[in-house]
C-alpha cells in the first residue's frame, strides 16, 4: 500500500498541477523509502522550483539521462517508474490525496524520527539524547498549511467574531497595571521592566510570579543572575508575608506549615532555572520546556526571564563581531518568537543607559545597549525611584511603551513597595493625586492623564 501510494503521489506531482502546488511545499525526498523515488521526486521539484510548474514524463527523462551523477541502476529504474506513469491513464481524486499524502507525510516523519532516536540512543549518530524530544516534536507537528491569508470581506463574520472574543490574559494584582493593560498582559507577548541598578527590577518579576502562582498559574521563572535558592527566597518572602532576614529563624515546623498552607491556597506551580550569565539562549530555554513537559507535566501559563540582556542569542554566536543593538535586538525577536510558539506572556527587564541611571525622568532613549529591544516589545515601563521615594517606600511607574492601550493614560503612577518582604503594593489616592495633579475624567470617574499637563517634572524626586 505504501509503494503504491508513492507511485500515486509521484503520478499526481507530474501530472496534477493542482495537487503539486498544495503539497510539494510539504514533502521531504527522505519520506520515500526507495533511491529511484526519491530521484525522480527530486528531479520533479528541481523543475517546479525552476519553471513554476509540473514537469511532463518527457522532460524528465531528458533531465534523468543528462544527469551524470546517478549511477546506471538508479537511471534505469528511475525510467521504468517514469514510463509506468506516462502510460497510466487513472485519474486521482484530489481532495482525498491531498488528505492521504498528508497523513503518508505524517506516517514517515514519525517513523525517520523514530529511527532516529534509536540511533542516537545506540550511540550511532552525532546527535544528543537531548535532542530526542525535539526531533519527535517536529515529526508530530507536521501538518499541511492550508490557511492563506484573511480575505477582508468574505471572512467578516469570523473578524466580528474575534471583536468580541475576550482575549485571555493573566491580571496583575495590582490596580494601575491592569487599567494600563486592560486588565492584564495577553499571550504571545513580550512585556520589559526598565529600571537601573538596585531599583528594583527583579524584585518586580519575583512578586509577579508570586502573584501569578497564587492566581492558580503555571510560572517559569528563569534566572541568569541570581542563584535559584536566591529567587526562591524572595518569593518565599513574598507568598508568605515574612521578612527575608526572618526566613532563616522560622522553625522547620513552622515553614512547613506554611508552605502546607500555600499548597492549599493554589493549584499552580512555579519552577525555578538558573542558568550561568549569557551561556544560555532560546534553544535551551525551548529544551527546557520540552523537559519540563515530558518529566513533570509542566506547561507555563508565564514566563519570566531575569534578565534578557544577560541572555545569549541563538542566531548571533560569540566572536562574530556583532554590536550591543544587533545581539540585544536578537536576542529580544528570539524571546518574542517564544512567547507566540508556547502562547505565553514572556516577562524580562533591562538596564538603564548611564545617563539613565539616576533620571527622574527615564524615556525610551535610556534603554542600554540596544534601540531595538523597544521596538520589539510589546509593552515596556519604566521602575523610577529616588531619595525621598524611598522615604515613603514607593516608585514611580512610566509607561514607555503600550500596545494594549493608549500609554498616554495614566502615563505615570505611584505604587508601593516593601523590600523586606518583596512586595509590591497600590497607594492610596492621595498618592496618585499628587502625581496626576492635571487629570480629567471619563465614565465611571476613572481618572487619565490631560495630555501633556501632568506635573511629574515639578515633583523634587
Amino acid at each position: 500500500m505504501e509503494a503504491r501510494l508513492e507511485t500515486t503521489i509521484l503520478k499526481n506531482l507530474i501530472r496534477n498541477e493542482s495537487f503539486t502546488r498544495k503539497v510539494i511545499p510539504f514533502i521531504k525526498e527522505e519520506y520515500f523509502s526507495e533511491l529511484d523515488e526519491q530521484t525522480v521526486f527530486n528531479e520533479v521539484k528541481s523543475y517546479f522550483d525552476k519553471y513554476t510548474k509540473s514537469p511532463s514524463v518527457e522532460a524528465l527523462l531528458i533531465n534523468i539521462d543528462n544527469n551524470t551523477k546517478l549511477g546506471d541502476n538508479v537511471v534505469n529504474n528511475t525510467k521504468k517508474i517514469l514510463q509506468e506513469i506516462g502510460s497510466s491513464t487513472e485519474e486521482s481524486q484530489t481532495d482525498w490525496l491531498i488528505d492521504e499524502t498528508e497523513k503518508w507525510c505524517k506516517d514517515r516523519a514519525i517513523y525517520i524520527a523514530v529511527m532516529d532516536s534509536i540511533g542516537v540512543l545506540d550511540e550511532k549518530s552525532k546527535r544528543s539524547k537531548g535532542e530526542i524530544p525535539e526531533l519527535l516534536k517536529d515529526a508530530l507537528s507536521v501538518s499541511f498549511d492550508t490557511h492563506i491569508g484573511h480575505d477582508q470581506l468574505d471572512d467578516a463574520d469570523a473578524r466580528f467574531e474575534f471583536y468580541h472574543t475576550e482575549e485571555e490574559k493573566i491580571p496583575f494584582d495590582l490596580e494601575y497595571f491592569n487599567k494600563i493593560t486592560k486588565g492584564g498582559l495577553p499571550n504571545k507577548t513580550l512585556n520589559i521592566c526598565l529600571a537601573g541598578t538596585g531599583v528594583g527590577k527583579s524584585l518586580f518579576m519575583c512578586h509577579m510570579a508570586a502573584s501569578a502562582l497564587m492566581m492558580n498559574k503555571n510560572v517559569l521563572y528563569i534566572t541568569l543572575e541570581m542563584s535559584e535558592e536566591r529567587i526562591a527566597e524572595r518569593i518565599d518572602a513574598n507568598v508568605m508575608n515574612v521578612p527575608m532576614k526572618e526566613l532563616p529563624d522560622l522553625s522547620k515546623k513552622m515553614y512547613d506549615k506554611k508552605i502546607d498552607k500555600l499548597k492549599d491556597k493554589t493549584k499552580g506551580k512555579l519552577i525555578i532555572k538558573e542558568y550561568p550569565t549569557a551561556s544560555a539562549h532560546v534553544g535551551h530555554f525551548r529544551h527546557l520546556l520540552q523537559e519540563l513537559d515530558i518529566k513533570k507535566d509542566f506547561k507555563p501559563d508565564m514566563i519570566f526571564i531575569d534578565y534578557l540582556n544577560i541572555c545569549a542569542s541563538h542566531r548571533v554566536r560569540p566572536g562574530q563581531g556583532a554590536n550591543s543593538y544587533t545581539l540585544v535586538k536578537s536576542i529580544a525577536e528570539e524571546l518574542r518568537g517564544l512567547a507566540v510558539e508556547y502562547d505565553v506572556p514572556i516577562v524580562s527587564a533591562t538596564q538603564t543607559t548611564r545617563s539613565g541611571y539616576g533620571s527622574t525622568d527615564i524615556d525610551l532613549t535610556d534603554t542600554s545597549e540596544s534601540f531595538g529591544l523597544p521596538a520589539t516589545a510589546d509593552f515596556m515601563f519604566a521602575l523610577i525611584t529616588s531619595d525621598e521615594l524611598e522615604e515613603l517606600d514607593q516608585l514611580v511607574v512610566k509607561q514607555l511603551k503600550n500596545r494594549y492601550n493608549d500609554p498616554t493614560i495614566f502615563k505615570r503612577f505611584v505604587i508601593g513597595i516593601d523590600r523586606s518582604r518583596m512586595k509590591l503594593y497600590d497607594c492610596e489616592q492621595e498618592a496618585q493625586e499628587e502625581l496626576i495633579d492635571n487629570a480629567v475624567t471619563y465614565n465611571d470617574d476613572v481618572p487619565v492623564f490631560d495630555r501633556g499637563k501632568d506635573k511629574f517634572s515639578d515633583l523634587k524626586i
